[in-house]
């Protein structure tokens, strides 16, 4: 029994594939479920926002190019900022996030992410992947001084292709601990 409620609590969750329907967004979902019942579990309830950068491809381009914020672009920065923490998922492009997760993560003023907890999901499409990948990933995180939890979800094209329940069991694990992280370092953030 959980003693001394504090809900509700707000969670990102910030998805930057491509395409329709999209894995990494599956992925995505997948990792906010198993925020949410973690949560659920600490006595708490998470109001959830999607943010799929997708849409804001042609903003972010503006941004980079003449240095203004959309309107779109802004409230998805405030949506960000103003989140008790964070769900990134991206895929892995010859061995670097998505362009919209790099340029999204530079259109954030320097600071805003300050100790905000995150959870880093990296969808690869690649059976092989430096084995640094996820700190490469996890620095761009930090470089706006967001505080990323040790488990990084990795999911691969054999994940995708899982047949038994075993396979599919491996990621499912991952993204638990991963979740459990989550929660903890939220209600560390919150208080």
């Amino acid at each position: 029994m959980s003693t001394g409620v504090w809900s509700p609590v707000s969670l990102a969750v910030v998805s930057s594939g491509i395409g329709h329907p999209c894995s990494t967004r599956r992925l995505a979902d997948w990792v906010a479920e198993a925020v949410c019942r973690s949560l659920a579990a600490g006595g708490a309830r998470a109001e959830v926002e999607v943010l799929e950068l997708h849409r804001l491809a042609a903003d972010l381009a503006r941004h980079s190019a003449q240095g203004r914020a959309s309107l779109d672009l802004r409230e998805a920065i405030a949506a960000v900022v103003a989140a008790d923490g964070l769900v990134v998922a991206t895929p892995v492009l010859a061995s670097s996030p998505s362009e919209v997760f790099d340029s999204f993560f530079a259109a954030l003023g320097d600071g805003v992410l300050s100790g905000m907890p995150v959870l880093l999901a990296l969808n690869s499409h690649s059976r092989w992947q430096p084995p640094d990948l996820p700190q490469v990933i996890r620095r761009r995180l930090t470089d706006v001084h967001a505080d990323p939890v040790p488990t990084v979800v990795v999911a691969g094209p054999d994940d995708w292709q899982a047949t038994t329940q075993s396979d599919a069991g491996r990621l499912h694990a991952c993204i638990d601990r991963a979740a459990a992280e989550l929660a903890t370092a939220m209600r560390s953030h919150r208080q």
